[in-house]
């Protein structure tokens, strides 16, 4: 199994789409998008990620306006956690609790937190290595 813990902020934010105006809504759409990658093809998923067969559990962290959004697209593959403050630091702790039972992947492009997660023995992947493989 691999865990993929996705930063939803740091996602949603690599492409200039007018995610700004709507935060709840550009939340609901990466939960659908990935909702809809493991219905559809989860070895493809898994593929593009890197890691070719493996069974795949997302872990999707929301922060701020998206943190608070309750009406999203579900998968018994997708967690939804919300982070109580910054969700870097939700992320970073998430990883280091995934990672001493089964491989971690942390989607993100901040530098730091790509930087924490490596510490603790997570792999990482840019926003656009996952965005590219969702459909």
């Amino acid at each position: 199994m691999l865990h993929v813990v996705v930063d939803g902020a740091n996602v949603v934010g690599s492409r200039p789409d007018g995610w700004w105006r709507d935060r709840p809504g550009a939340a609901r759409k990466l939960a659908g998008r990935l909702a809809a990658a493991l219905t559809l093809d989860p070895e493809r998923l898994a593929d593009r990620l890197g890691h070719p067969g493996a069974e795949l559990r997302l872990h999707l962290v929301l922060e701020g306006a998206a943190a608070h959004v309750e009406d999203l697209p579900t998968h018994p593959h997708l967690a939804v956690v919300h982070a109580d403050a910054d969700g870097d630091t939700t992320i970073a702790a998430l990883a280091a609790e995934l990672v001493a039972s089964a491989p971690v992947l942390v989607v993100t492009a901040d530098r730091a937190l790509k930087a924490r997660v490596r510490e603790a023995g997570a792999t990482t992947a840019g926003p656009g290595t996952l965005l590219d493989a969702l459909p």
